[in-house]
């Protein structure tokens, strides 16, 4: 069992881990981590999530196709991904002779945000335990293909993975945007122009430096000829039409998992 660690400075010292030792995680530490995770807020103290543990190395094979091939897939010993699940809370409220009506979009959301709340708590808890953590994006953008791999029913959804494992990298902690760019007091600020430079200035000096040190990125983006960060984002890595494709995919998953339920209807 590794030593645990004071929670601000856990919060503080967050980093995204990529590479790991694939030294197996003690039963006892991912009950803790579980564990952790239940006692997560969550609506109506209704839970309306599940995690799916993933630790057999073929399935891990599976699964790092289906999260873009990332490596840190198959080095790191624990895979837990978390889902929207009202599939449990229907069958129980029928089972108590009740209809719920749980089979739309606000009852997507809200299992989406406990599912979220959640993998924060076993996030923090694995960090607080000196393991390394890293949130899977590729979640969302593989969703469908996950959710079938996971043999998800319905009223059930893949909202987040997280890896855990021992690190075997130490990278330097990464600047956040600053407090009064993000802060807002009793409503919200409309920020000027100038503001918005502001709030953003020393990111794209260090967000350029980051990108720039990886040889592949630094190729693409001087073969792509973009001339700034916000170019890097929205023309090569998160661009429009992905982003609907991906979009596209996701509402048929929200549709044939159940979440639609009369939410075009006058």
């Amino acid at each position: 069992m590794l030593p645990a660690m004071n929670t601000l400075d856990t919060i503080n010292g967050h980093r995204s881990i990529r590479k790991y030792l694939g030294d197996p995680i003690p039963d006892d530490d991912l009950e803790r981590i579980l564990h952790a995770a239940t006692r997560a807020s969550s609506s109506g103290n209704m839970q309306t999530y599940s995690m799916i543990v993933t630790k057999d190395p073929e399935r891990k094979k599976t699964l790092w196709k289906l999260h873009f091939e990332q490596d840190m897939v198959l080095q790191a010993p624990l895979l837990l991904t978390f889902v929207v699940d009202w599939h449990r809370m229907n069958r129980w409220c029928r089972l108590s002779g009740t209809e719920p009506g749980y089979d739309n979009f606000l009852s997507f959301l809200v299992g989406f945000s406990d599912a979220f709340v959640a993998a924060q708590n076993a996030a923090l808890a694995a960090e607080a335990m000196g393991y390394g953590i890293c949130y899977m994006g590729t979640t969302l953008s593989s969703g469908p293909a996950i959710a079938k791999f996971l043999e998800l029913p319905t009223s059930v959804y893949p909202a987040t993975t997280l890896v855990i494992g021992r690190p075997d990298e130490s990278p330097d902690i990464r600047a956040r945007l600053p407090m009064d760019g993000i802060v807002h007091h009793e409503t919200y600020e409309v920020p000027s122009d100038e503001d918005v430079r502001k709030t953003y200035e020393k990111r794209e000096v260090e967000g350029w430096k980051r990108y720039m040190s990886f040889p592949e990125l630094a190729a693409m983006i001087e073969e792509s000829g973009v001339k700034n960060l916000a170019e890097v984002y929205t023309t090569l890595k998160y661009t429009k039409s992905e982003n609907e494709e991906v979009s596209r995919e996701l509402l048929e998953l929200l549709e044939s998992q159940g979440f639609f339920s009369g939410a075009l209807e006058p």
